[in-house]
């Protein structure tokens, strides 16, 4: 089966050249272009797509609000992936609050746009260590523990924490499956477990959920270089 996409951008040639990278690929189908916000949501209820490439700043509504207004409104596990002209976007905190699962740089090699599409439909985070610096750096000027997340780590196993931080870390599944001596398969369903117990969409608000009730605090984690 295909995975549906609908790709938004103000700038018909860059639409254009997303659209005809990701038609090269069999198992990819673009369904719809826009070119605003407000085109960008109502071709999301029409089509109904899997995945959305989403820019920021365009004209009538940006992405950000176009991304809030999406995510709130589907009845559908649709997954949004912010387009950015450069990595440390200041609106990537705001971009991952809206309901964005991950970023892609405008100027991504073709051949990784599909793995970048392929990845966030699987339900997979897609966060680049400079772009989670970033993140990091937010919640290190913030308070230091947002409350009502915080109460939400019981309903939690130990292990299931465990594999909060990992993720937060940026870890893979077979990496997460290395350090704690168990197979890919269970921290698959960890996480599923974890997704679920919470009430999150993804891997990438999993990052978040470790940041805002502290489980995980900046300048502790190795996020790369």
């Amino acid at each position: 089966m295909s995975i549906s996409v609908l790709v938004v951008d103000d700038q018909a040639l860059v639409r254009g050249g997303f659209t005809m990278i990701l038609r090269t690929h069999p198992d990819i189908e673009v369904v719809a272009e826009a070119g605003t916000g407000l085109e960008a949501i109502e071709a999301a209820q029409r089509h109904r797509p899997d995945v959305i490439l989403m820019d920021i700043r365009m004209p009538e509504l940006d992405g950000l609000e176009a991304t809030s207004r999406i995510v709130q409104e589907a009845d559908w596990p649709v997954r949004i992936l912010i387009l950015t002209t450069f990595d440390p976007d200041e609106y990537v905190y705001q971009a991952l609050r809206a309901g964005a699962s991950g970023f892609v740089l405008k100027d991504i090699p073709p051949h990784e746009l599909a793995t970048a599409v392929r990845t966030i439909a699987d339900g997979g985070a897609l966060i680049a260590p400079s772009i989670t610096r970033r993140l990091i750096s937010r919640f290190a000027e913030g308070p230091t523990v947002n409350t009502a997340v915080a109460e939400r780590l019981h309903r939690l196993t130990d292990r299931e924490r465990d594999i909060v931080a990992a993720v937060a870390r940026g870890d893979t599944n077979t990496e997460i499956a290395q350090q704690l001596y168990i197979g890919p398969a269970t921290v698959k369903s960890h996480v599923s477990s974890i997704l679920t117990k919470l009430g999150l969409r993804d891997r990438t608000q999993i990052v978040v959920f470790a940041y805002e009730s502290s489980l995980v605090k900046p300048g502790t984690q190795d996020i790369g270089t």
